[in-house]
Parts: structure tokens; C-alpha cells; sequence
């Protein structure tokens, strides 16, 4: 959701892109496979009655064990690897970032909408990717067949327009004319950000929705950008309220210093910059919850930590998410991880898609083949 913006220490490959070193895509593939499937994971597990703070340890440890797998030469074993972005189920009217601890976990019912994310990195090179699955498989009508529908197809149109000499402000209008077509809106305060090494959350953005209050710069997208697509829609307002519910994601502020007091915080903060220094973490993850409980608040106080707090809509709204990990090419653009196909035909609207340059849009091949130079 909303991301500080602010970079990272210097690295020395920071600002190198796939195109100058072709090991950075291999690298960011490698991650992108795992993190599909572990999504896929996630959604075999989202079935009625299943803990929330289960399924998410279990995908987490999936993907913990997945990355030791890839490039474990013995050059290359000793790359940094772990999870990009912890394994987040928000269901229904809840937006995002909810990754409970077990004591204040909860079940998912029959026809819950669940929103899943998650992500993992090798050397540094993210690839998060995110779904929104419907809990026990059913279809859905309705206002919630809507949202599913204006999510997918403004993720399907966005993507399109994602390519080299593009805007950000292109991707932007085709959002808004998704979600128009099935009378849904956008979700407020949403950026898609450029990823780098170390880096989920770069300054150049895509808007999920522009207002009078929330606008950005205008850039255009180059081969060798490497973009963290996040698409967020909901039937009622779109206007995200932080929850009651316990942040349990933060992510390190590399910026700030502070010399903690508390043992509990020292400790937390030692396995925190040791496990997870650049990329965003569950509270769920450390071996000691209740010194990470007592840690946190003391580094957050301090500015050490940025919490991603969980978001909600209105109880009785819905909400669809979904995420991918693209990457611009010379002469296309690839969607890296993220890119399983839906069962649209579960959907069941009384609504449709009606402008032309949309449909023709969403009509267009992702992937653009080479001429060939025919034969002699």
C-alpha cells in the first residue's frame, strides 16, 4: 500500500538494470518462480475453517526453503536470499498487510474474498506478486463479482500499457476506465512502485487512483525498469482506515540511528538487521514474539522501523487485490511473477467493459514476437 519512498544505502549494482547486467533478470526470474509458487501454495491452503497465521508461517517457510535451492554454486551461495515480503491474507473488507501473530489470528469462511501476497529476493532483487482467491472456490455475483472483475481487467489493461516510452498517468487513466466499466473505484493512496536491488518502494510511481490531494510525477517507462504492479479496487469508497488490528509488517528506516535501551529492542533489532535489513518482515518470523512485540514499539518510536498497518474499507465493502512483478523490455513487456490466470467465468456481472480503446487495449498480446527474416 503506501510506501516511504526513501532509498536505501548506496549499493554498488543499486542502479544497474537487467539490460546492463543480464545476471540481475536471471536472479529476479529465479525469485519470481518461487514466490508464484508459493502464492500458489497459499491458495491450495485458503480453504473454510483455516487459520490465517498457519497458512501464512507455512508459505513463509516454503519460500525460506525454496531460495536455498537456486543458485547454490559455490560461487553464488553465499548471495543474500530470503522473503521480499511476508506472506499478508486480508479478507473481505480488510485491505491489506494483515499477517497475524497466532494468538490473534482467525479463520477464513465459506466465500470469503482473500486477498494474498507475498514475495521473495535473491541477492537483493525483489519479486512480490499478489491474488485475490475466493475461499471454498464458489462464484460470486454482484457487487462482488464487480470488484473481482474491474481488478482484473484494470491488473490484464495496466500491464499493456506498461512498455518503454509509456506513462505512469497512461496506466492511471486505465485503471480508472476498468474500474468505471464495472462501477467500482480505485483505492486511494496506492503506488506501484520501481524496484531495485534492495528496494520495493522507489521513487518513481504508478498511482492507483489520482485526486485533487494525491498526484505524482509523471515518468516514462524504460527497457530494463523493473515495476512492482499493485492494483487495489473496492466497492465502496476506496478510502483506506487504518485497523484496529496489530501491525505485524515493518520494514527497516536505513536512514535513522538510535541507540535502543531496552534489551528486548536490542535484541529484536540485532536479528531484524542480521535476517531482514532492507526488505519488509512479520513480527511473525522472530523466534522471541514477545521481545519482538516490546522491540518494535521501541525502534518504531525511535524511527528505526516503518510499519505497514493494516488497512480497511467499510464492513459490508469488498475489496480485490492483485500484484505482479513486470519487467520492460526492448520490445515488450513480461510479467515476471503474478501472472496465473482467473476463472472469470465465476464471476457473474450484469456489467461489461464498454469503451473501445479499452477493449482494444486489453485485446493486445503482452508479448511481442520479432520479425523473422523470412524464408530465402
Amino acid at each position: 500500500m503506501v510506501e516511504s519512498t526513501q532509498d536505501p544505502a548506496p549499493q554498488e549494482d543499486e542502479d544497474k538494470t537487467f539490460l546492463e547486467q543480464p545476471d540481475i533478470l536471471d536472479k529476479l526470474k529465479a525469485a519470481a518462480l518461487i514466490t508464484d509458487a508459493a502464492l500458489a501454495k497459499a491458495v491450495e491452503l485458503a480453504i473454510p475453517g483455516a487459520d490465517i497465521y498457519a497458512i501464512c508461517q507455512t508459505v513463509d517457510s516454503f519460500m525460506e526453503e525454496e531460495v536455498k535451492k537456486v543458485f547454490a554454486s559455490k560461487k553464488s551461495k553465499g548471495l543474500e536470499r530470503g522473503i521480499a515480503f511476508p506472506t499478508c491474507i486480508s479478507v473481505n473488507h480488510i485491505m491489506g498487510h494483515y499477517s497475524p501473530l497466532e494468538d490473534e489470528s482467525a479463520q477464513l469462511a465459506e466465500g470469503d474474498m482473500a486477498k494474498i501476497v507475498c514475495g521473495a529476493h535473491i541477492d537483493g532483487f525483489p519479486a512480490n506478486a499478489a491474488t485475490t482467491c475466493i475461499v471454498g472456490g464458489g462464484s460470486l455475483e454482484g457487487a462482488q463479482a464487480d470488484v473481482m472483475l474491474a481488478a482484473w481487467t484494470a491488473f490484464q489493461a495496466a500491464q499493456r500499457v506498461i512498455k518503454e516510452a509509456a506513462t505512469n498517468n497512461e496506466v492511471t487513466e486505465a485503471i480508472a476506465k476498468a474500474c468505471a466499466a464495472y462501477e467500482c473505484q480505485p483505492v486511494e493512496g496506492v503506488l506501484s512502485h520501481k524496484v531495485k536491488k534492495h528496494l520495493i518502494d522507489g521513487n518513481d510511481v504508478i498511482i492507483n487512483k489520482e485526486t485533487p490531494s494525491q498526484q505524482v510525477d509523471e515518468f516514462q517507462f524504460a527497457a530494463g525498469d523493473v515495476i512492482g504492479l499493485d492494483i487495489y479496487v473496492s466497492t465502496g469508497e476506496g478510502v483506506p482506515k487504518e485497523a484496529e488490528e496489530r501491525s505485524t509488517v515493518f520494514k527497516r528506516e536505513l536512514s535513522t540511528v538510535y541507540n535502543l535501551k531496552s534489551k528486548s529492542a536490542r535484541s529484536f533489532f540485532v536479528e531484524v538487521n542480521k535476517r531482514f535489513p532492507t526488505l519488509p518482515f512479520s513480527i511473525r518470523a522472530c523466534e522471541d514474539k514477545i521481545a519482538a512485540k516490546v522491540g518494535v514499539k521501541e525502534c518504531f518510536e525511535h524511527d528505526l522501523m516503518m510499519p505497514y498497518p493494516v488497512l480497511t474499507e467499510k464492513p459490508g465493502d469488498f475489496v480485490a487485490q492483485f500484484k505482479a512483478t513486470v519487467a520492460v523490455l526492448p520490445r515488450s513487456t513480461v510479467v515476471l511473477c503474478g501472472g496465473a490466470a482467473v476463472d472469470t467465468s465465476k464471476f457473474k456481472s450484469n456489467k461489461e467493459v464498454t469503451d473501445e480503446d479499452l477493449k482494444t487495449l486489453l485485446a493486445q498480446n503482452l508479448w511481442t514476437k520479432a520479425k523473422g527474416k523470412g524464408k530465402k
